[in-house]
């Protein structure tokens, strides 16, 4: 992907990013699947079943195209949901495909009754034969349903661990920061130092020590921050999200010189410390705005990069920065020439009565870049601004 095409992404994704960010635990998680809560409320009835039969094996001669399809059958013994239309039954015969042990339990769900239509068997460990029953008791949301899913992360059932981190990384971060008396620190420090533990849930355990951590946590932080190790640094942006949470404005010179003045620092590092800066300008109150916006503005010395904070420069209204973005506009270049749009928009956005000058001093110079901007961003953008520029 071309960088002009890349810069195009960024601005979409940012606005994504930042309504996630609302409902998100973790704005630099994402849910894996499903979980299991979601899939069991989509359904009409879910049991946990043994399997009793084994589907009768195809004869030497038989026509397998068109044979139908096998089906094994199921004691079912407990039914999680869906009792109503389950009377009677004792038994279920579903496709399956597998060759599971006798006796062995399985979860299976249905829908569309009376002629219910059942999913492919799961075969489950008897950890998950306990904890699915157990979902529909717990409150919708906040933090005692948390409580519950915290006992799971890196369960030793993997099935379960992945269910316990999509929980958290779908619920409101609020909940999260409500749970932090409940909190095992300890524990959360382990997880982080682990590096097989995947990045996705790295991340979390970042966001979570941002809420329970303390000072004695720093040094790990900033080691691991410096460290050139790609794995020591996995999940950089919650970890940057987490040092700020933790430091708060003094932890920025640090972030500033590592990431954001250093044109010598990779991309997505880069990138990750302007995801961690929007968490704390959107998310929390640890950092003053304005001194938020003193970081970003640092990469309008590195005219590559520069698009990637405009939109948060206009929609957190610092139009203080508009003569340097005229500035970068007039001298971009085919290596820095994305950074127009996002100029166009800002302008856009911004009340004071220089902008519009600016637009139709700007449409001298690339007209295309002004009707880029009302194409592709008709309300102004992630700036937020609603005025078109003057065609």
């Amino acid at each position: 992907m071309t960088r002009p095409a890349v810069s195009l992404v960024m601005l979409v994704a940012l606005v994504c990013t930042l309504i996630n960010s609302m409902v998100s635990a973790c704005p630099f998680c994402a849910a894996v699947s499903q979980t299991f809560t979601e899939e069991i409320d989509s359904m009409d009835a879910v049991v946990i079943g043994e399997l009793v039969k084994l589907p009768p094996k195809a004869k030497p001669d038989e026509d397998v195209a068109n044979r139908e399809a096998p089906k094994a059958t199921f004691k079912i013994v407990q039914i999680v949901k869906g009792d109503t239309y389950l009377k009677g039954m004792e038994t279920i015969q579903t496709i399956y495909f597998g060759d599971g042990k006798l006796g062995k339990p399985f979860l299976i769900m249905g829908v569309d009754p009376p002629k219910m239509m059942w999913s492919t068997p799961l075969q489950i460990t008897a950890r998950a034969r306990k904890y699915v029953p157990q979902l529909l008791a717990l409150p919708k949301e906040g933090p005692k349903r948390l409580e519950f899913f915290q006992n799971h992360l890196e369960d030793e059932d993997e099935m379960l661990a992945r269910d316990a981190y999509d929980e958290f990384a779908k619920a409101p971060y609020q909940d999260v920061v409500a749970l932090k008396v409940k909190m095992d620190h300890e524990r959360i420090i382990d997880w982080i130092q682990d590096q097989d533990i995947p990045a996705s849930r790295r991340r979390l355990y970042l966001t979570m020590l941002g809420v329970c951590g303390m000072e004695q946590d720093l040094s790990m932080l900033e080691g691991m921050l410096k460290s050139e190790d790609r794995k020591a640094k996995a999940g950089l942006d919650a970890m940057i999200g987490c040092y700020l949470t933790l430091r708060g404005s003094e932890g920025m010179p640090l972030i500033e010189d590592l990431f954001l003045k250093n044109d010598k620092a990779e991309y997505a590092d880069t990138y990750a410390a302007i995801m961690a800066l929007r968490f704390h300008g959107s998310e929390t109150d640890v950092i003053p705005r304005k001194r938020i916006l003193k970081g970003l503005r640092h990469m309008l010395d590195r005219p590559q990069l520069a698009d990637l904070v405009i939109p948060d420069l206009a929609r957190w209204k610092d139009w203080e920065s508009m003569p340097r973005l005229v500035q970068l506009f007039k001298e971009a270049d085919d290596k820095s020439s994305w950074v127009r749009v996002p100029v166009i928009n800002y302008l856009r956005a911004c009340p004071e009565p220089e902008a519009e000058k600016y637009i139709t001093e700007l449409k001298k110079i690339d007209p295309d870049a002004v009707k880029r901007a009302n194409t592709f961003f008709p309300f102004g953008g992630a700036g937020g601004g609603s005025k078109p520029a003057k065609s």
